[in-house]
């Protein structure tokens, strides 16, 4: 292996935006949420900072003078924002008297995306990050280093290094090929009848109560747009007795830095503004992401119309390939949303641990893989 030179940086700024952003684009599945500005701004708007049990240890390879790899990489002290759960291993270190945390997450806070979480030029500079990740990991006494929501070269390169590899569901909608559908009214005709009725029943409804949209994208989303949208995301987590991960100042960096890659849905009744939705596009992949949503007062089959329907209809009339609808929710699967595995990859310092963890992962797997088999079974779509 070359002689590579690893380093770590304990803010994104530490390495060059131009220079990330471009080993990000040669990534085959990259996605907007990996870009530099994205990371600094979880950082700098202090939504994921030490404070807040996110401390950087982004790392960066370099070939000489040449970065050939990096990852954003954080120490943990809790595991909240990951969306991959791992509350059962840390209980386990706790009842035998180790410390779980603090541990390593290479992983967009937040943010449960698929896409590559090792930017990297070759399979040699790969195999690099994870080595630099171990090493640091050891060095800080650290319980473990995990990697969450990572890509097909990613996942193989884990592999090859002796890592766990772990898979979770969500559920994604893909439009169809080689003919994607020309409107919703076709989508919703390839749905089986009692789907097809359903989700009729419930947009039906929304429209009922005087519902209505408007949808705005890119600079077309003004600050007072952002603010309605910031209030309905606060109420949502409200609603859930818990405290918001990102502040108001993330989104205000988001319209100012990366505003093409945002989509706003705002729902109104009798000119009132109600509720919001916000997805990340992007366009070059054709890829919409669900990300926020919330409401300032009940309506009932809003949350469907808001958070599905009509990104499914705009997705559709965009010409786009594919809506990921977020982290978990079987629900999904009658809006027509399919099950996708998704890939974390795990390394535990402790030998015994790691083993009692490899033979959970096992068998954890063989009872996902049997979950999809039985998903697939009672698909959402008429049989041709």
């Amino acid at each position: 292996m070359k002689n590579y030179v690893i380093r770590v940086h304990d803010h994104p700024a530490g390495i060059d935006a131009e220079q990330w952003n471009a080993l990000l684009a040669e990534q085959p599945s990259a996605t907007p949420f990996m870009r530099h500005e994205y990371l600094s701004a979880l950082h700098d708007s202090g939504s994921a900072t030490a404070e807040t049990g996110w401390q950087p240890q982004f790392l960066s390879v370099h070939d000489g003078d040449i970065l050939v790899a990096a990852c954003p990489l954080y120490a943990k002290d809790h595991s909240y924002g990951e969306y991959v759960f791992d509350w059962a291993w840390a209980d386990a270190y706790r009842r035998h008297g180790l410390n779980y945390y603090p541990k390593l997450l290479d992983a967009v806070p937040f943010t449960p995306v698929p896409g590559p979480r090792l930017l990297a030029r070759d399979a040699a500079s790969r195999i690099a990050l994870l080595q630099g990740m171990q090493q640091l990991a050891t060095q800080a006494g650290m319980s473990s280093a995990h990697l969450l929501f990572l890509d097909e070269a990613d996942s193989a390169a884990a592999r090859e290094a002796g890592w766990m590899i772990r898979s979770t569901v969500q559920f994604h909608w893909a439009n169809r090929v080689p003919r994607p559908y020309a409107d919703f009214a076709e989508f919703l005709a390839s749905l089986q009848r009692e789907k097809r009725k359903k989700i009729q029943q419930e947009r039906r409804r929304v429209a009922d109560a005087g519902v209505h949209f408007v949808v705005l994208r890119g600079r077309d989303i003004a600050d007072t747009d952002w603010d309605f949208f910031y209030r309905c995301y606060t109420l949502t987590y409200q609603s859930h007795h818990s405290t918001p991960y990102l502040t108001r100042e993330f989104f205000q960096r988001m319209a100012q830095a990366m505003p093409e890659y945002w989509l706003l849905f705002i729902a109104s009744r009798d000119d009132v503004r109600i509720a919001a939705s916000l997805l990340g596009i992007d366009t070059a992949s054709g890829a919409a992401f669900g990300r926020y949503w919330g409401a300032t007062e009940p309506v009932s089959c809003l949350h469907f119309e808001a958070c599905y329907y009509q990104p499914l209809a705009w997705c559709i009339a965009q010409g786009f390939k594919r809506f990921e609808g977020g982290a978990q929710g079987e629900h999904k699967m009658a809006r027509g949303l399919l099950p996708v595995q998704t890939q974390s990859a795990h390394w535990l310092a402790h030998p015994q641990f790691a083993q009692a963890v490899a033979d959970f992962l096992q068998r954890e797997g063989a009872g996902i893989d049997q979950y999809v088999d039985e998903l697939n079974e009672r698909g959402p779509f008429k049989v041709s």
